[in-house]
């Protein structure tokens, strides 16, 4: 808005209201060339602007009467700080480490440019990991079984659809 940053629910709520100005899909930059074509594709889905910066894409925002520019990463890591002060408010302490699922499709820039966001929210980011691995070991956690499984996840994304083929053994 013109006075304050919001992010989530808020953020969402107020779209129709100020649509140039909020941002999302952010993951669908990181990492990326701004000449590369899904992002020229998905330009032309988006409310907000995109520019070249350098080859890489930048989000312009108007911010209390001035353009402001935001790489993808610092989107994200407005993201993760406002995470991060959830998980804090939850767990009554101060949080520093974290482990960040991204999508199975992302390559080794967007996955560093992830960690890059992390680092920026003032997180050490332990590990990236698939958001199916991520489910499968959420899913496995409670499930005591004796011998080796095995496990066919199925991620159904906003915009992709993902799979994870895991073998699971105690241990």
């Amino acid at each position: 808005t013109d006075t304050e940053r919001l992010i989530g629910d808020a953020a969402k709520n107020q779209v129709a209201m100020n649509p140039t100005n909020t941002v999302f899909d952010a993951k669908r930059l990181i990492g990326r060339k701004f000449d590369e074509s899904t992002v020229q594709s998905d330009m032309k889905h988006w409310p907000f602007k995109v520019q070249s910066d350098g080859g890489k894409p930048k989000i312009r925002v108007e911010y209390k009467g001035e353009d402001k520019t935001f790489s993808p990463e610092e989107i994200s890591s407005m993201v993760l700080i406002k995470m991060k002060e959830v998980a804090e408010a939850y767990m009554g302490r101060k949080i520093k480490d974290a482990v960040v699922t991204v999508p199975a499709y992302f390559n080794d820039s967007q996955r560093q440019a992830t960690k890059d966001a992390g680092a920026i929210a003032g997180l050490n980011v332990l590990r990236i990991i698939n958001e199916p691995t991520a489910a499968a070991i959420a899913y496995g956690l409670d499930k005591k079984s004796g011998g080796e499984r095995h496990i066919l996840i199925f991620d159904l994304g906003g915009g992709t659809f993902d799979v994870s083929i895991l073998t699971i053994d105690d241990g």
